[in-house]
């Protein structure tokens, strides 16, 4: 059927006496008006041909994808604008690509607005990536253009040129006919990502070129950004600990922190660095390596800023989600040296508590009961005791036992395990009476899912 239908769309195309409508075709004496839309098709100026396919480029620019901005066509590289934010750069069907070649006027275009915006050098190299065409299928969207302009002129002249109902019926179906191919021939054409990137990690390295070729039928922009993903050569989600494993394989990190303004900058401008889709990725990475219990082995710690004068971090902390902002001094500090701040803040404040006084003990010689809060007692030299155990036990809702559980670790134990040298251990126990007995099914069920999940007992009772 496939090529029962091309040969009826060629000999409509090219057939003298042949008309179509719709789904019928019939042949008559009176000549039909695909002679006159060949003659017209052949004698297109290339200039209107290449300003057509750029129209329907910048439509195609209105859905962005995971990117920023899409820039359809640039005149010139002044026209991309050097920001921190990753931008598609659709070439112009003047600079087509072809497969492996080091040679073609798109990987030219295309080096050529990497490195300058204008006259000035592009500081954010790191954020564009770049679309272009195939120079095969460039000759056969051609032709498709050349045809959609043909029909379109006769069918806007069907009063001049004294068109009968059913010549006037043809060139509007060819014209949908056009139409159609048009579009279908854009997104085949346009199949080529570019995508700079550099080897070793030395700025002054040449620029490593990676070819990707592009399918499916979606806009080209929210192709592109699938595909880059896919390829983790777009970002659009950074974990905490995969940031920590970049500040150490470079490293960015200045000294023992480095400033969230300088990170932003790095990541926007080094080629050898992973492609953020913006600063909202850093900050969201960030804020995932601050929630972390682990934080001192996988991720990091923060601060507001570095007071000079004292040798010391202002509003330090780790272990906890609070504000991140790129603005002001803010900072990201090694775990090793954010943890002897701690410590030594720690040991500051266990040092003032001892100055305060002998708390008088209860006659009963146990600790006295304030609500829930424990009293601590004061030691033999008038030293208040600093806490160092901690137990609770709570019922969960097993409805909710998810949400609860979340509340829990986050409200709770992420403030102890944050603490130095803390260690933490959260034992789940679950008591289950089931009146009406559990089936077979769900015995077998659970009790190998608690072997899997090793659970030290478990079990099912009759009584």
């Amino acid at each position: 059927m496939a090529t029962f239908g091309d040969a009826l769309r060629r000999l409509t195309d090219q057939a003298t006496h042949l008309y179509v409508d719709g789904r019928r075709y019939w042949f008559s004496t009176q000549p039909s008006v695909t002679r006159l839309a060949q003659d017209r098709a052949a004698q297109q100026d290339r200039d209107r041909v290449m300003e057509e396919i750029k129209r329907r480029l910048r439509e195609e620019a209105r859905t962005r994808g995971d990117f920023a901005k899409v820039h359809p066509c640039p005149p010139s590289s002044g026209d991309v604008p050097d920001d921190p934010e990753t931008r598609l750069v659709i070439l112009s069907p003047e600079h087509p690509h072809a497969a492996k070649s080091s040679d073609s006027p798109a990987r030219r275009e295309a080096a050529a607005i990497l490195e300058h915006r204008g006259a000035s050098p592009r500081e954010n190299k790191n954020m564009v990536v770049f679309l272009a065409a195939d120079r095969t299928r460039l000759n056969e969207l051609d032709q498709g253009v050349r045809q959609y302009l043909a029909w379109k002129s006769i069918l806007d002249e069907t009063i001049t040129l004294n068109l009968d109902p059913f010549q006037a019926g043809q060139a509007k179906t060819k014209w949908g006919q056009a139409e159609e191919t048009v579009e279908q021939r854009v997104a085949e054409t346009y199949t080529w990502l570019l995508v700079p990137g550099q080897g070793k990690r030395d700025p002054e390295a040449p620029v490593d070129w990676q070819e990707t070729r592009l399918q499916g039928q979606d806009p080209l922009a929210v192709r592109s950004s699938k595909k880059l993903k896919t390829e983790e050569l777009l970002i659009t989600q950074f974990a905490g600990t995969r940031l920590r494993l970049e500040l150490d394989r470079i490293p960015l990190w200045r000294g023992d922190h480095v400033s969230l303004k300088q990170l932003a900058i790095d990541f926007a401008k080094y080629l050898y660095l992973p492609r953020l889709k913006d600063s909202d990725v850093l900050i969201d990475s960030i804020r995932d390596g601050l929630g972390l219990i682990t934080w001192q082995q996988e991720s990091f710690a923060y601060a507001d800023g570095w007071d000079a004068a004292r040798g010391r971090y202002r509003g330090l902390r780790a272990g906890k989600v609070g504000g991140i902002t790129l603005e002001g001094e803010s900072l990201v500090v090694k775990p090793d040296v954010a943890v002897k701040q701690l410590e030594a803040q720690a040991a500051k404040a266990s040092g003032s508590a001892a100055t305060t006084g002998p708390i008088p003990s209860p006659a009963s010689g146990q600790s006295p009961q304030i609500g829930s809060q424990t009293v601590v007692p004061a030691t033999e030299t008038g030293a208040q005791a600093v806490p160092n155990r901690f137990h609770g036990s709570v019922t969960l809702d097993a409805a909710r036992l998810s949400r609860d559980a979340g509340r829990i670790a986050e409200e709770v134990v992420q403030h102890i395990g944050a603490l130095v040298g803390a260690k933490v251990e959260v034992t789940l126990e679950i008591q289950a009476d089931i009146p009406g007995g559990a089936p077979e099914n769900v015995v077998r069920t659970v009790t190998e899912n608690c072997r899997t999940l090793q659970f030290k007992d478990h079990g099912f009772e009759t009584g």
